[in-house]
């Protein structure tokens, strides 16, 4: 059965994350194991931590993490940079305790000193994590980014460095966006642009190294550099897009989340997800 779900809130506590899930039919989430705009968070409740485990088990539920929307592993300021690693450690920390697969992370942005000093203060930033984490079986996951502003990320090649700069390779992973790698220029729409894109991956960095997609349809077309997320079929990738992704076998086992605007009752993310399930197959 594909992995196919939805981002799911983690208000009053991470292990509701998993009852939102159950609700609207996911065999996959993604969460955040703390509030995502702020650098640190309150430990997690011992309680919270079991609740969360026993109700995966349960449920069978596959659950990955996203990290905090403030970490930038590229900064160019020390003191913001500094922080940043703090903060990742938590997030890995916490991610490891909740016994996470992988924990995705925007890998930063090089704030207008060019992007190979910026890559090179990534790989700096994430061997100190993975070398402060030795033991830890929870992987880092590097998503694919639009390119917006001086944001890395949105070349195949940028990540191909990432795996050879760091002492510990095996440790990381990638993410793939779908609005972002269309938004900086990847065409999934077309069947050749879609050939040619999984081709240059799979040169780049290997279909090993790939542990899971975001599904999002764009608000922009191609090569924008924007990042705005818009409902499946609702933007300029359109459903035939999907339908590939969906039914291509060399995906088949990898979770696949949305992340598409939401509402409280989550009557958009039941929709969104009724649609891929009817392109499939």
């Amino acid at each position: 059965m594909r992995l196919l779900g939805a981002h799911m809130s983690i208000a009053g506590g991470v292990d509701k994350a998993i009852d939102r899930g159950k609700l609207i039919g996911c065999n996959v989430i993604q969460i955040f194991v703390k509030n995502n705009n702020q650098w640190f968070g309150k430990p997690l409740p011992e309680e919270e931590i079991k609740s969360f485990i026993d109700k995966r088990k349960e449920t069978g539920i596959l659950v990955f993490g996203h990290t905090g929307y403030l970490i930038n592993l590229a900064s160019v300021n020390p003191d913001n940079r500094e922080k940043s690693v703090r903060s990742m450690m938590e997030e890995l920390e916490k991610s490891e305790a909740l016994k996470l697969p992988f924990i995705v992370l925007h890998p930063g942005s090089h704030g207008g000193q060019g992007e190979e000093k910026g890559i090179k203060r990534v790989a700096q930033s994430l061997d100190q994590l993975l070398k402060d984490t030795a033991g830890y079986k929870v992987k880092i996951a590097l998503e694919t980014t639009a390119g917006q502003g001086t944001g890395l990320g949105c070349k195949f090649g940028h990540f191909r460095q990432w795996f050879e700069l760091v002492s510990s390779p095996e440790r990381l992973g990638i993410c793939v966006d779908t609005c972002h790698i269309y938004a900086a220029g990847y065409d999934i729409k077309t069947n050749d642009g879609y050939k040619n894109t999984w081709s240059e991956f799979k040169a780049m960095v290997g279909f090993d190294n790939l542990l899971a997609f975001h599904l999002n349809d764009s608000k922009k077309g191609l090569n924008c550099r924007v990042d705005r997320h818009e409902h499946i079929g609702q933007g300029t990738l359109g459903e035939k897009a999907f339908k590939r992704l969906l039914n291509d076998n060399n995906f088949d086992h990898l979770p696949m989340v949305l992340e598409t605007p939401k509402d409280p009752e989550m009557k958009l993310d039941r929709m969104n997800l009724a649609l891929l399930r009817r392109l499939l197959g």
